[in-house]
């Protein structure tokens, strides 16, 4: 009986982790997904693994979403490429480089595994939220972490170069910051472009996928 639940376990998960894998994918070929401030608002692509975490428990959540972090690293492999690419204009030093990888691939996406931190709580669909939020800030907490670590570089650029000029407080900004305070203003603001709406939908898509009988139920039966 127990190795009849594990295979389901790792049969759900295996097709949880490729329908966001697929999310993800999809969502970079739909153009008005794509922000004009550069990164890519997905079809609630994380909240497969975000629902792995809240059925089967935190150890099994932060697992099945460490090896989606790797998919998305192989996924993002152009990217990940330039990095240690010393002709690429995303060239870094090797150490610098694999800190990226980390913070912005592998620890930032095995967070979502976190989704299920309230599962056991009283709320029902408000603890699939709620945990969904909790992953996705911590997910969100990384990228502005390496952003701030090592594209702060940038900040110059995003508030006087780039779209983000429009923004009536650009000029303010760079009036009154600078050094590491504009760089961690500008990690904060250039993650949330695309991070925020993404939690906004993927806790909407949540809340409507939990209000379904037979899913919600199938979710309770842990």
């Amino acid at each position: 009986m127990k190795s009849q639940q594990t295979t389901r376990r790792l049969v759900t998960s295996a097709m949880l982790i490729a329908v966001a894998s697929v999310l993800a994918l999809v969502s970079e070929f739909i153009p008005f997904l794509q922000l004009r401030f550069g990164g890519t608002l997905t079809l609630a692509s994380m909240l497969p693994i975000i629902l792995i975490s809240y059925m089967y428990g935190l150890k099994w959540g932060l697992g099945s979403a460490a090896v989606y972090a790797v998919i998305q690293i192989f996924m993002g492999f152009k990217t990940v490429a330039a990095l240690f690419t010393p002709d690429s204009d995303s060239y870094m030093a090797l150490w610098m480089a694999i800190c990226v990888v980390l913070l912005d691939y592998f620890l930032a996406y095995t967070s979502l595994g976190l989704g299920g931190i309230f599962a056991r709580k009283k709320g029902g669909c408000l603890r699939l939220v709620l945990g969904g939020v909790v992953a996705q800030v911590i997910c969100y907490a990384f990228h502005v972490l390496s952003g701030f670590l090592f594209y702060g570089a940038w900040a110059d650029w995003f508030f006087t170069e780039s779209a983000a000029k429009d923004l009536a407080i650009s000029g303010w900004i760079m009036e009154h910051l600078s050094g590491r305070g504009l760089a961690l203003l500008y990690s904060l603001i250039y993650n949330a472009l695309y991070m925020l709406p993404e939690i906004v939908l993927t806790a909407a898509v949540a809340a409507l996928i939990y209000r379904i009988p037979a899913v919600s139920k199938n979710f309770e039966r842990r």
